[in-house]
């Protein structure tokens, strides 16, 4: 359980989440996250400098990785800060967070910045030598695409793990396509009032087209309209399965930052410091090969068990659901109502750029918390390998 570990009342923001090979596709994920970063920066009147420790999340390659951490600090303002990358799937915010909250707790620093930065969209085709091959031919791999397809340890894809949850679990099509319009709806009261809700947190992402024109993207892009007749005239993805393409995810693109800091700092920054946003605890588990959905729940017991609460104390609960059986199985296995959460939107919904959606989905817990005055919050994800991450915030 942490007790120091502070973020700053809206000092956080997610960028807008574009479609596969949309807006953002050409972009280094990395130089338009510090860039983003920077301009938020700038609209809070924060000064960069005073960040001790900048965290970077990130899972797909891109030019001058290598660099990741300290290179983000500098391109972000942070020139005199260290930076570290921290890469763990789609567990990467949530792992990023708690250690920035470490950070904070051990006294190495007062003031870090969580950085999360992804971009699937023209993912890096990677090769290495292979001078035992025919003729010296390379070793190749599509660095998004053939992970997605296939875990090298589990031997299957990412989907037919969920399938196989939903099959252990006797998860039902209907069941699946409930949740997916369900989800829907919940998004669509983001949308609500000129996009009222989305615009506490959500901050407009620039992009340089030549050195005299610029775009900005302010909204989602590649969020499909979902209704009960067009799931149902879907065909299942894998034979005999329970998911359709729209009851499950889709790659995207996108970046999100958190401060975390300590308590004082944290009220010096927040927006209003009557609102205290703190993180409390963490969780993690790792299930049987190619049942990754159902690692949530463990590790979302485990949160609840070192935050020293119980299910019934969660003010709101936010998952990142690659697949709608993964809130079902969740939400069976708690005891929760599966109809409750993910209020106000959700990566089956928005798509899904690895690091920064975790980190958006906490964001969005965050805020909505505080709508109800206040409570605990339960962020929880799967992620590649069977494995999950949980985070326990408390907001008021």
């Amino acid at each position: 359980m942490l007790k120091k570990a502070f973020i700053p009342y809206r000092g956080y923001y997610s960028s807008p989440f574009a479609k596969w090979q949309g807006t953002l596709a050409n972009e280094n994920s990395i130089v338009l996250g510090a860039a983003t970063s920077k301009r938020f920066f700038e609209r809070r009147g924060w000064d960069p400098k005073t960040i001790d420790y900048v965290l970077v999340g990130s899972t797909v390659y891109q030019q001058h990785w290598f660099y990741t951490g300290p290179w983000a600090a500098a391109m972000l303002g942070a020139e005199g800060s260290p930076g570290v990358l921290i890469t763990q799937a789609c567990s990467t915010s949530a792992f990023s967070l708690y250690q920035a909250g470490q950070g904070i707790e051990t006294g190495m620093f007062t003031n870090s910045w969580c950085l999360l930065a992804d971009r699937c969209s023209n993912g890096p085709h990677a090769v290495w030598p292979n001078p035992g091959g025919p003729g010296g031919k390379l070793i190749a791999e599509d660095w998004v695409m053939d992970n997605v397809n296939k875990d090298p340890w589990a031997g299957q894809a990412m989907i037919q793990t969920a399938e196989n949850v939903s099959k252990e679990a006797g998860i039902t099509r209907e069941e699946c396509d409930a949740v997916t319009l369900r989800r829907y709806a919940q998004y669509q009261d983001a949308l609500a009032n000129d996009r009222e809700f989305q615009k506490r947190y959500m901050f407009p992402v620039e992009v340089q087209i030549s050195k005299k024109k610029t775009i900005t993207l302010e909204a989602d892009e590649g969020v499909m309209l979902t209704t009960s007749e067009g799931l149902a005239g879907l065909r299942p993805v894998l034979p005999d399965g329970v998911h359709t393409f729209g009851a499950q995810t889709f790659p995207a693109d996108g970046n999100s930052g958190i401060c975390v800091s300590t308590r004082d700092k944290a009220r010096e920054l927040s927006a209003d410091p009557n609102i205290e946003v703190q993180i409390v605890s963490s969780g993690y588990a790792r299930t049987k090969k190619a049942h990754m959905a159902a690692a949530v729940a463990p590790s979302a017991r485990m949160a609840l068990d070192n935050a020293g609460i119980k299910v019934s104390d969660l003010c709101a609960v936010k998952t990142h659901n690659p697949f709608a059986a993964n809130d079902i199985a969740m939400a069976r296995t708690l005891g929760l109502d599966v109809n409750t959460m993910n209020n106000y939107g959700c990566s089956l919904i928005y798509g899904h750029p690895q690091a920064p959606t975790g980190a958006r989905l906490m964001i969005e817990g965050i805020e909505e918390v505080a709508i109800k005055g206040g409570g605990y919050l339960l962020f929880s994800g799967c992620a590649a390998g069977d494995t999950a991450a949980s985070i326990i915030i408390k907001v008021g």
